[in-house]
């Protein structure tokens, strides 16, 4: 009965994280009040008419490179084949209504032709100034599908913690895209939000999977060492490096968002490397003290010394999969930006001092000494805290 009371109320306590947290993040933001744009789901019912490009085009245009394929001004990609097809609107207040959509076939390059469209197809379109135009495929509906699949079999194989896994999972989404986005474009201190949402997700998730226990509070202690540990080294070298926060074009970009507050881009890096390595370093920690756990268990009577460097040990045998996880993570995350320095790149000093490379080497870096740290951290509290009921035993 206890162990249900504990478990009703600390659902209850995330839940009412996640509202309050949510009122003050979207206090004063304006950005998704935009209704300009109305972008719905529709399915197509048929093209109507095709309309090609003049046929001198790009002969007469300087602005083409025929031997590359490329176009230098972005406004030229809607210059190629148009199709105008019926489609019907499947959502909204729109709902049944037939409208006629332009969908562009042109891309940036011969070789990123769009698919056309065909009868059936559920695609997303966009109204701009009374006008529709194709905004891509529904893909959505592929997705919640392969979702269904993934609950099913956590389910399936996990019985009531995998329930717990699930419930945990939705909230840990609920505080990143309800409470932390939010809180970065209304202005929020970003270096506080990431670190409140991080021990926000790391209490509710092992409260809830492993419950309130004298494991979940070494996990909990272990994980938060771990993620601290990865703030204070990307806080240090943030400074050694100089770092700008501008990586890429989408960087650039959110220099100029129209949400009224500027954007601490270094504060969004530091924010992306420990809510990045803050899975893996929580993964180490319950590993650890799961099996710590089991040990003193069924070990009785152990001694710290031994406890202790049985953590340690374990640690090790985690701790090459676990840095791995994190490198190659990061790596295939970004691997087309980086295949693309490379080839542009004229120099390995010159790729490698990049600051787009710079920034992922050190979320590798960072995030892999956080999990380095949690190890010992992690075996050090769990030894303390399962045998000082022992201790207090044999004191009386």
């Amino acid at each position: 009965m206890k162990i249900k009371i504990t478990y009703l109320a600390t659902v209850i306590a995330s839940v009412l994280f996640l509202l309050i947290g949510h009122k003050i993040a979207t206090d004063g933001l304006q950005i998704f009040q935009d209704t300009s744009h109305e972008i719905v789901r529709a399915k197509v019912q048929g093209v109507v008419e095709r309309v090609q490009p003049p046929q001198d085009f790009f002969d007469d245009n300087d602005d083409y490179d025929e031997e590359d394929g490329l176009y230098d001004d972005f406004f030229l990609m809607m210059m190629g084949e148009r199709i105008i097809f019926e489609a019907k609107i499947t959502n909204g207040k729109r709902k049944g209504e037939i409208v006629n959509v332009t969908q562009s076939l042109s891309g940036f390059s011969k070789q990123d032709k769009i698919k056309e469209v065909d009868r059936g197809n559920s695609v997303v379109i966009i109204n701009v100034e009374n006008e529709w135009y194709f905004n891509g495929y529904l893909r959505t509906n592929r997705l919640l599908g392969l979702g269904i699949l993934f609950v099913l079999c956590v389910l399936l194989f996990g019985g009531r913690k995998g329930f717990n896994t699930i419930l945990s999972l939705g909230m840990t989404c609920a505080a990143i895209f309800a409470v932390f986005l939010p809180a970065i474009l209304s202005g929020k201190n970003i270096y506080a939000m990431s670190l409140i949402v991080c021990v926000y997700v790391i209490a509710m998730t092992l409260l809830i999977v492993i419950g309130f226990n004298k494991k979940s509070l070494a996990s909990v202690i272990g994980c938060a060492s771990g993620v601290f540990v990865t703030a204070i080294i990307t806080l240090v070298m943030d400074k050694l490096l100089f770092l700008t926060g501008i990586v890429d074009e989408h960087s650039r970009y959110l220099t100029n968002l129209p949400i009224g507050a500027s954007l601490n881009l270094r504060a969004i890096i530091f924010a992306g490397i420990i809510i990045g390595a803050m899975g893996a370093i929580m993964d180490v920690a319950i590993s650890i003290s799961s099996a710590l756990w089991e040990i003193k268990e069924k070990a009785g009577n152990i001694k710290f010394e031994t406890l202790f460097r049985s953590g340690l040990n374990i640690g090790r045998d985690i701790m090459g999969s676990m840095a791995n996880t994190l490198i190659l993570a990061y790596i295939g995350s970004t691997l087309s930006v980086v295949i693309l320095i490379s080839v542009y790149s004229n120099s390995l000093l010159g790729l490698f001092n990049s600051e787009m490379i710079v920034v992922e080497i050190l979320q590798a870096l960072a995030g892999s000494l956080g999990i380095l740290f949690a190890m010992p951290l992690t075996a050090f509290f769990c030894s303390v805290i399962y045998l000082k009921e022992k201790k207090e035993i044999k004191r009386e």
